[in-house]
């Protein structure tokens, strides 16, 4: 079974500073395998898009890698073709940051075979959603919200500038989530328990 890590971002609000520095945090710190932000503003691909170009230059496209090679790495030294390596690392890091592609689109993950459902207004879910789904992880709030109903989760990081940044592991075996301050500290972990019996139970 191969392991998920998922970010979850809160909207920024107009603070590109704070989502650029949930991205390097998630990506450089945390690692995950795929992170999920949860407004329904261009924040996202402002930020990631300026950090790309930061990384590899102006043009930090797919297409346009060969032709970065191609250019710096030619008659370049050992040093030199070290540096283009690990900044194409860093702007492939980036390709694990999306957003939700509309006010009632769904996205959904699977966390140790139990179904995520992430859409940032949660009044929008509906039966199926709720029925099909463990975890259901919404980016419209005023704060951070980890809170049993059931035998499922409602999540959200809440707005960044109230901290705004989650992560839920799935690597141990049971859904692990994390969720950070502002400062990116951590502030809560808990592994989310959802026994077949329908009980639930939180494990700190």
């Amino acid at each position: 079974r191969s392991r998920m890590r998922l970010g979850l971002i809160g909207p920024a609000n107009d603070r590109d500073d704070h989502l650029e520095r949930a991205v390097r945090f998630l990506s450089k710190e945390r690692a995950v395998h795929r992170a999920v932000y949860l407004g329904l503003d261009p924040a996202l691909e402002r930020v990631v898009g300026a950090l790309a170009s930061r990384a590899v230059g102006d043009d930090p496209g797919v297409g346009a890698v060969w032709q970065r090679a191609a250019v710096r790495c030619g008659q370049a030294a050992p040093a030199e073709i070290d540096r283009f390596l690990e900044a194409e690392r860093e702007r492939l890091s980036l390709m694990v940051f999306g957003a939700l592609p509309g006010e009632d689109t769904r996205l959904i993950e699977l966390l140790c075979g139990k179904v995520a459902v992430m859409i940032h207004d949660k009044a929008l879910l509906d039966e199926d959603d709720i029925a099909s789904a463990t975890f259901l992880v919404f980016g419209k709030s005023t704060e951070p919200m980890v809170k049993p109903i059931g035998s499922r989760w409602f999540l959200t990081p809440g707005p960044l500038a109230s901290g705004g940044v989650m992560v839920l592991d799935d690597g141990s075996g049971v859904v692990e989530l994390s969720l950070y301050d502002d400062q990116q500290r951590e502030v809560r972990r808990e592994r989310l328990m959802t026994p077949s019996d329908g009980r639930l139970k939180v494990r700190p």
